[in-house]
């Protein structure tokens, strides 16, 4: 009687799993919730919200200067006429409208 060698199941299992873990946890360093698509994700949504916030700055000291242009100590003449006219929709009898 002659025995045929069978392969060890063991080390092929051995191998088979720490390369499945070895596929998962690559997986997840690229495609996971912190892995390196996400992080650049991240980077692109703070430069957008950054350059959102400057906006938001630059509305914010506009308004300011209005405000302080329009206020008790300090009162702009042709801003405020260039407001009522605005607001009222008012003209002087020397000017003429163009729509």
């Amino acid at each position: 009687m002659t025995r045929t060698a069978r392969p060890a199941l063991g080390p092929l299992l051995f191998f088979a799993v720490t390369f499945a873990l070895g596929l998962y946890f690559t997986f997840a360093a690229v495609q996971g919730d912190f892995g390196i698509f996400r992080r650049a994700e991240i980077t692109a949504e703070a430069k957008a919200l950054r350059a959102q916030l400057a906006q938001v700055e630059a509305d914010v000291n506009r308004m300011e200067n209005l405000t302080l242009r329009l206020s008790d100590d300090y009162l702009d003449l042709d801003l405020l006429d260039e407001q009522a006219r605005r607001v009222l929709g008012m003209i002087r009898t020397d000017e003429i409208v163009i729509r």
